[in-house]
């Protein structure tokens, strides 16, 4: 069942993403050659906890795996999703997908980004833009009366347009009061054209995207998801309100 959040529960859920977006901000400043994802780990756990927040990914369980062990997704080159953060330095030419998700007086925002490490190759420059592009050209559609395979369609033809393939074994997801919630939001057209959106729904929007193959596969650690053929892979996300009007991005800091 799809939840619709009050004029209050937005409010709170705009709280808990500026507390989201400033972890990002940190973030992005951190990353260089040399520092490790368990550093990026520990400066956004420190401060999500400064301000009143939880991490939501911690201790984030999933049936026959061992419990999430981090604040945040650390996922290098081939990860799609789901990177432990470890000691491995990053290195110049890399890029690195950061998810992060904060909960807050009782709800969850979620939001990822993907950042170039040093210089890295134009490919690589590409396919971050093109993921971050793709998201913009789904909530197009993420208004009141279109469904949720509206905004998968033009995510899919904006990616496929790019020269880019689509993860079709992952998707975004309602958000809220729980960190996952309905509808299921594919980055790519199925028979099943999912809900009719209505003012108040909480999504978090997130195309996932591989310079290669789009088949993918999951670490001997049950988390860590990549891709098939060792190329590089892209992710974006943010969560927003389905609005009257445009949708509310509440984990980006200018609209």
């Amino acid at each position: 069942m799809v939840s619709i959040k009050s004029k209050s529960e937005i409010e709170i859920m705009k709280r808990s993403g500026a507390i989201l977006i400033a972890v990002l901000k940190k973030l992005q400043s951190s990353i260089r050659p040399g520092i490790t994802t368990k550093q990026l780990d520990e400066i956004a756990e420190k401060l999500i906890l400064s301000r009143g927040a939880i991490p939501s990914f911690k201790g984030y369980q999933m049936s026959g795996v061992i419990d999430f062990p981090a604040s945040i997704c650390s996922s290098v080159n081939e990860q799609v999703v789901h990177g432990i953060p470890d000691h491995t330095q990053l290195k110049d030419g890399d890029i690195i997908s950061v998810d992060v998700g904060v909960y807050f007086e009782g709800f969850h925002t979620d939001a990822a980004r993907t950042w170039g490490v040093g210089e890295v190759s134009a490919q690589a420059k590409q396919i971050i833009d093109v993921a971050e592009a793709s998201f913009f050209e789904g909530i197009k559609q993420a208004v009141p009366d279109r469904r949720i395979d509206d905004i998968s369609g033009a995510i899919e033809d904006f990616v496929h347009s790019n020269g880019f393939s689509i993860v079709t074994d992952l998707t975004g997801h309602g958000i809220g009061k729980k960190l996952h919630e309905d509808p299921s939001i594919p980055n790519f057209r199925s028979k099943h054209k999912g809900p009719r959106l209505r003012a108040g729904m909480a999504l978090a929007i997130e195309p996932m995207i591989n310079v290669g193959t789009s088949r993918v596969k999951t670490l001997q650690n049950g988390w860590t998801v990549v891709t098939n053929d060792g190329k590089l892979s892209s992710h974006y996300e943010n969560t927003i309100i389905v609005m009257d009007g445009q949708p509310l991005i509440v984990t980006l800091e200018e609209q």
